[in-house]
């Protein structure tokens, strides 16, 4: 029989953590796999946790004051934490609690020696481990020291670790509730932990082994460096045996203390290659069980391993789901479009439908599958060559997966004669009427668009929604915007590459396209500087606007004095740009014409560093610029022996990439565009399923793919489960760092910068706009929480196109992703900024106020003292 308040281990499985918390639930789950060993015991539920907590009505006062601290406010978290640990010790343990825990000592062995160990709810999950959250007493001895022990276990789910690591995850402090594992104590020879894969590269085909002498205690709190074995294909592969010169050992009379290992055994391995591969075949079993890789703490006693925990390794970036057992190295999309951040569902998957190739997701990100393209060598070296020129990063990391024998396949080229898929598109004439009439299909197909889905809804809106989705793939691959895109491109590659060649100038190309015509990015940062001249002669609209927070805020500024024109003016450039937001490629992130308060901090930077006319003189400058760099080139290469030719082919080029460069940045503007339609009439369908109690809440759409909205629209049902489920993935999602490459083996590869042409501790990166510039960083992660001032240098893990508003005020731009033609690049350029991308980490290594030096004509970034 189970009861209430205490169950055996062997009752409980994986899905009872709500009773016996997440330690609890996978050692049932562990005891019941073949051929593992758990020592036994029992655990205490967390319906005796709700029964002492009843004894303390103060506690719910202070859970109330403990919730709306700050978690950075370490000292109020340190001293209220206490207090509440204090009061749950404090409470005596119930005597009908206090008799069903004696009775389960009587069954193991009232006077042996028992490890106690809490098991929260939030704990050992996929989502987040909570490792280390709460606390594990060993070789407590006595049922009046176990009932105390099992009560500090009760108040440790308030150690301050454990209530900020809650509250930094979004996580309910009442949501959580403490059971308490009390098992019988293992005296090992050596113990450790095991992951089933590789936790720093994320190989699910390697295990790694941290092994020591006696108690764990010894390695978890750092005493001695333990012994690494690396097993791949159940081998030892690579083994570092350490000095152990200390380990922690039981007291007779309970307790534990440190002991000195004799010198002789110091350096002698805590387990044979034999022990270690039968090990590694045990965690298989256990991760076979729990269906993803673990972290197993394990004991060897007498020769034979005991498993004491395990629980799933949650900082592992997902893989694809391939469908097969081939190798396969994955690119990431995010890193291409500029927008790293996890995704929800139905931003994935509309983005898949709308994509021209075929993309994986996992961890909330897309990805491309290049093994194809990589195991030909002509694909191979057309993919490296786009990508070295984007992302030299991914390039690197490509070319290491490369390098390693038998990984991709090595498959021939296409027949001869017969033209590559993709190829080179067919040349175009430098005509600016190109641009114009590609710019004005796009706005006619969006027109379209805008007035057909007007009147559908229901599951006659998917029909037509799927249909819009070819259109808008016809429109994104139509073979003259292809073309004008890459005449651009290419000729910014060759006037760099010549002009450095015939003049010895790097990146020349970068001063010859400010101010090009037709970008319609550029366009949107100078015309917020338009609005705010509107603003700026209305100071009582400067000071409604300083207390802005409310997204609605245009009908109330209307009443005050000179807001109608203000409202005025900021509606038009709503009109005009208030589909884009930041992660715009995720159709679920709120636009600025949904949330057009993020755009009120901007509007008052560029009110208090810039004068009227701004943007008209901005643009100015930046062409005369341009105009003064093309003469001065042309002027040199006439100089040169057989010079004519040479400036005659760059004058040639220097039209090309002014007639398409700035044309770069439209097709990704139609799709925006495009994209906050769909999103208008899905929410429409969202407005209408909350309306019949079908979902609690409009925004829940968010997290249903697309054909899954379409079967719920259909049917009327939903289920909640998976919608919880899904937020709770993608929570856990936004805690990973995506990489720029995958393998199948789940193996994460960086990549890196072959340089040594950079000062001793600079920050490397990629050159992306020409020049140098020193002032302060200024770290920003969200947009909407920038406070710049003229001079300022913007530091930030990428941008998108709707960060360039802020690029019309600052002086520089680091970010730690992007290419040499991704948005923020071409951007930098346009403006005349300084830039280095691609920066590893730049938004930890760089602080807030810090000032630096922005090299962006040799790519690196000094940080000054």
């Amino acid at each position: 029989m189970i009861e209430r308040y205490v169950w055996d281990l062997r009752d409980a499985d994986e899905t009872q953590v709500a009773v016996v918390g997440g330690k609890g639930a996978h050692l049932g789950g562990l005891s019941r796999i073949d051929g593992v060993r758990v020592p036994e015991g029992f655990c205490v539920t967390t319906d005796a946790f709700r029964r002492v907590m009843a004894e303390a009505p103060s506690i719910d006062d202070q859970l109330d004051q403990l919730s709306r601290l700050d978690p950075d406010d370490r000292e109020a978290v340190r001293r209220l934490s206490a207090q509440v640990r204090r009061t749950i010790e404090g409470i005596a343990v119930p005597d009908d609690l206090a008799a069903a825990i004696t009775r389960a000592l009587g069954r193991f062995g009232e006077q042996a020696a028992y490890a106690v160990r809490s098991s929260a709810t939030a704990e050992d999950l996929p989502t987040a481990s909570f490792a280390g959250q709460q606390d594990t007493y060993l070789n407590v001895m006595g049922r009046a020291e176990i009932l105390r022990h099992v009560s500090r276990c009760w108040a440790s789910l308030f150690t301050e670790r454990a209530v900020t690591y809650r509250q930094r995850n979004g996580i309910d402090h009442r949501t959580v509730r403490m059971a308490v594992v009390v098992q019988r104590m293992a005296f090992p020879q050596a113990s450790g932990v095991l992951f089933t894969a590789d936790p720093v590269s994320g190989n699910r085909k390697v295990a790694t082994v941290d092994a020591g002498f006696g108690l764990g205690e010894a390695l978890v709190s750092g005493l001695v460096n333990p012994d690494v074995f690396t097993v791949r294909d159940g081998a030892v592969v690579t083994k570092t045996i350490a000095a152990k010169q200390r380990a922690v050992q039981a007291l007779p009379a309970g307790g534990t203390q440190e002991v000195a290992i004799d010198a002789q055994q110091q350096e002698q391995p805590a387990l044979t290659d034999a022990q270690v591969v039968r090990l590694v075949e045990l965690g298989r079993r256990i991760k076979a069980h729990f269906g993803r890789p673990q972290d197993i703490e394990w004991c060897l006693v007498d020769d034979g391993f005991r498993i004491v925990q395990s629980r799933p390794i949650t900082t592992l970036f997902p893989v694809p789901e391939a469908g097969d057992q081939e190798n396969h190295v994955y690119v990431s999309v995010g890193h291409q479009q500029m927008m790293t951040d996890a995704m929800k569902p139905l931003g994935l998957s509309m983005w898949q439908l709308t994509a021209m190739v075929p993309m994986h997701a996992a961890g909330g990100r897309l990805f491309v599958d290049a093994t194809r393209r990589l195991s030909s060598p002509a694909g191979r070296a057309a993919l490296l060559d786009v990508m070295g020129k984007g992302d030299p990063l991914v390039r690197d990391a490509l070319e290491t997966v490369l390098d390693r024998d038998d990984f991709v396949p090595s498959l021939p080229d296409a027949v001869p004669g017969r033209p590559a898929a993709g190829g080179a598109p067919a040349p175009i004439e430098n005509d600016p009427a190109v641009v114009k009439e590609l710019i004005e299909r796009s706005r006619a197909s969006v027109a379209a668009l805008e007035r057909d889905i007007r009147t559908k809804t229901g599951p006659e809106l998917f029909d037509f929604l799927l249909e819009a989705f070819d259109e808008h793939k016809r429109a994104l691959g139509d073979p003259l915007s292809v073309q004008a895109i890459m005449a651009g491109m290419e000729a910014t590659w060759w006037l760099n590459d010549k002009l450095q060649e015939w003049l010895g100038e790097k990146n020349a190309a970068d001063t010859l396209t400010l101010s090009a015509p037709d970008n319609i990015t550029s366009e949107m940062g100078l015309a917020l500087l338009d609005v705010a001249d509107v603003i700026r002669a209305r100071p009582e609209v400067v000071a409604f606007l300083q207390d802005v927070e409310d997204e609605d805020f245009l009908g109330e500024l209307a009443k005050v004095a000179g807001g109608s024109e203000a409202r005025d003016a900021i509606e038009g450039y709503l009109d005009r740009y208030g589909m884009r937001c930041v992660g715009e490629i995720d159709i679920t992130r709120p636009r600025w014409r949904e949330r057009p308060n993020t755009l009120v901090p901007v509007l008052l930077d560029n009110v208090r560093n810039f004068a009227p006319g701004a943007a008209a003189r901005r643009f100015e400058e930046g062409r005369r610029k341009a105009q003064e760099k093309e003469e001065d080139v042309l002027t040199r290469l006439r100089a040169l022996p057989d010079g004519d030719p040479k400036a005659d082919e760059t004058k040639r080029m220097i039209d090309r990439v002014r007639t398409f460069i700035g044309y770069r940045e439209y097709p990704k503007y139609g799709i925006v565009s495009r994209y906050f339609v769909y999103k208008q009439a899905l929410l429409a369908e969202a407005e209408r399923l909350v309306a019949a109690d079908v979902l609690p809440a409009r925004e829940d759409v968010f997290y249903l793919t697309f054909q899954e909205l379409h079967d719920v629209v259909r049917s009327h049902q939903v289920d909640g489960r998976l919608v919880q489920q899904r937020k709770d993935a993608f929570r856990a999602y936004q805690a990973l760092t995506p990489p720029r490459v995958l393998t199948s083996d789940g193996e994460a590869v960086t990549g890196a910068y072959r340089r040594d042409d950079v000062p001793a501790g600079a920050l490397v990166g990629l050159p992306v706009s020409v020049g140098t510039v020193e002032g302060r960083a200024r770290v920003v992660l969200d947009m909407a929480e920038a406070d710049l001032e003229a001079g300022d240098i913007l530091v930030t893990t990428f941008t998108d196109p709707s960060w360039s508003p802020l690029f019309v005020g600052i002086a520089g731009l680091v970010t730690e992703v992007g290419g040499l033609m991704t948005h923020g690049a071409v951007i930098a350029r346009e403006y005349g900024l300084p830039a280095v991308v691609g920066v590893a980490q730049a938004t930890r290594l760089i602080r807030d106020g810090q000032r630096i030096r922005v090299h962006g004509t040799d790519g690196y970034v000094e940080i000054l003292p």
